[in-house]
């Protein structure tokens, strides 16, 4: 005669199962709260100049914050612009960003290709040295790269300020670049050869179109470092008719000085240097983070 085996009992497993996925939709709900708070006390401060720029002077001088803009204006926009010094800044600003992106993307882009691709000799060496010339301070080099632009008559010019940038933003764009070449394989571009591609045709067809992320990536941190730089525009551009936006901000401020700051101009200047990076932003933003995601698992 036969035993029956005792059935299992699927009840608890079932409580178990839901139990887990309760706990795991409140833990998404609470994460998902956090992410939502960050992002407001991060975009707060943006907020709090879009709106103190549409606002007079009057209101932002009371004690009582004003956090939406009723009866607000672009009177300050206005008034910046007839002022007739931010065309001037923004097209100095513009054309030292593209220098130094085109520019810099072309030198760093053959160095990580240089790194990456090849081996020889002194290779390590050009290696610790692009880390230890990314190490070096900027304010130290000063005097120095003041007597240098003097020498050559490169002061208040756009060629003197630009040879300043790419010095300073190759180094750490050709680790940006090292990663997102290093990260795609040399077999591709063999292959396409024994398929009867020359080695130019294999790189322009296949490699350059997967490293094109990366490039865009890099190019954004080029152009924010050259467009946001203050300290070397202000010791090498000292002519007021040569000023980059950043230091148009800063003589805009000293204006007022002496008298009561108007924060609402300030404010509607400070959204004007940010709408160029703004816009910017949009026509890259597909690439730059695929480019990001790249870089992060394949570097």
């Amino acid at each position: 005669m036969s035993i029956a085996a005792p059935r299992r009992a699927t009840a608890p497993v079932r409580r178990t199962t839901g139990r887990r996925s309760t706990s795991r939709r409140t833990g998404r709900v609470l994460v998902a709260v956090l992410g939502v708070v960050l992002s407001a006390i991060w975009a707060f401060p943006v907020y709090w100049m879009l709106n103190s720029s549409l606002l007079p002077a009057v209101t932002l001088d009371q004690t009582t914050p004003t956090l939406l803009p009723f009866g607000g204006s672009f009177a300050n926009f206005a008034k910046i612009l007839e002022g007739g010094t931010f065309f001037p800044a923004l097209g100095m600003s513009v054309v030292i960003a593209l220098i130094t992106v085109v520019v810099c993307l072309a030198f760093a882009f053959l160095a990580a290709l240089a790194i990456s691709r090849f081996r020889f000799k002194g290779r390590r060496s050009f290696v610790l040295a692009v880390l230890f010339i990314q190490m070096l301070p900027a304010e130290g080099m000063f005097i120095a790269q003041y007597k240098l632009m003097d020498s050559m008559n490169l002061l208040n010019s756009v060629i003197g300020v630009s040879i300043i940038y790419i010095a300073a933003v190759v180094p750490f764009t050709i680790w940006m670049l090292r990663g997102f070449v290093a990260g795609v394989p040399a077999d591709l571009e063999e292959a396409a050869m024994v398929d009867g591609l020359s080695r130019t045709q294999a790189f322009l067809r296949i490699t350059f179109p997967l490293l094109a992320p990366g490039l865009v990536a890099s190019g954004v941190y080029a152009f924010l470092q050259a467009w946001n730089e203050f300290t070397v525009a202000l010791v090498i551009l000292q002519n007021s008719e040569s000023h980059t936006l950043p230091l148009w901000l800063r003589g805009f401020v000293q204006q007022s000085a002496s008298r009561t700051i108007d924060w609402g101009q300030v404010m509607a200047a400070s959204t004007l240097v940010a709408i160029p990076v703004i816009i910017f932003f949009l026509f890259v933003q597909g690439r730059m983070t695929s480019g990001l995601v790249s870089g992060a698992v394949k570097g």
